[in-house]
């Protein structure tokens, strides 16, 4: 259930710094001359821990929200703050670097990679950020979802939810202090979306991370501490 309205400060807090922080984020794009305001003017706050649902109607700007939270896309004016660094005076491979110290990805699409097994898959992010023992770590992680007999096995070997519970792993095994998750559950049937659900906010409670998912599911957004609805580019309570 909504808690306290999405639309905040966006100065921040000395001694309680938000996780997440914008300012007046805008996004606009050029449609054949004309100018389309996707979002507009987003001024949020997100403490340390929170879970957040962002909602909508399709087309309201979701996924571009959390694209720009994430940096892998850049707003027309305003700011994005993550754990305190302006995000937008970073070059990209700055902010590639701060998503892999900070950021943990869950999408709709699972986003695997064919060719890599369900280790291999969990063990890259390891890699990327030049961890240690990434083959014990990606492992156990697995085993922690329930995948102990399928680590050997590639995406095309794997039903959906299976392949979500890799990318659970994946998003995990480095750690972050932010999971952002994009339908996590939009190509699973009910009853394997529920597991998933599940899954996710066990591990999430028990890692401490904040989640910001975007979603059309009502019983995932009503396990959230607080829900942001778009309407019209706008973030409402």
């Amino acid at each position: 259930m909504a808690r306290k309205s999405a639309v905040e400060q966006s100065v921040p807090v000395s001694g309680n710094q938000p996780i997440i922080q914008t300012s007046n984020l805008t996004r606009e794009v050029d449609t054949g001359g004309d100018r389309l305001t996707i979002l507009q003017d987003i001024n949020l706050q997100v403490s340390a821990g929170e879970s957040i649902a962002v909602v909508g109607a399709s087309g309201s700007g979701k996924s571009t929200l959390l694209g720009l939270l994430a940096g892998l896309d850049v707003p027309t004016r305003g700011t994005v703050f993550l754990d305190g660094e302006d995000i937008f005076k970073l070059d990209e491979d700055e902010r590639a670097s701060l998503r892999g110290r900070l950021l943990g990805f869950m999408f709709q699409s699972f986003q695997l990679l064919p060719s890599l097994t369900a280790l291999e898959n969990v063990m890259l992010p390891l890699e990327l950020s030049g961890a240690d023992n990434v083959h014990d770590i990606a492992h156990n992680w697995l085993v922690r979802v329930g995948l102990e007999e399928r680590v050997e096995h590639y995406p095309r070997q794997l039903s959906g939810g299976e392949q979500q519970r890799v990318a659970i792993a994946r998003a995990f095994v480095t750690g972050p202090k932010l999971l952002f998750a994009d339908e996590p559950t939009g190509n699973l049937d009910a009853a394997t979306g529920a597991q998933i659900i599940d899954l996710m906010f066990k591990i999430n409670r028990e890692q401490g991370t904040t989640l910001v998912l975007v979603t059309h599911d009502k019983n995932l957004s009503a396990r959230c501490s607080r829900v942001i609805e778009l309407v019209a580019g706008r973030a409402v309570d």
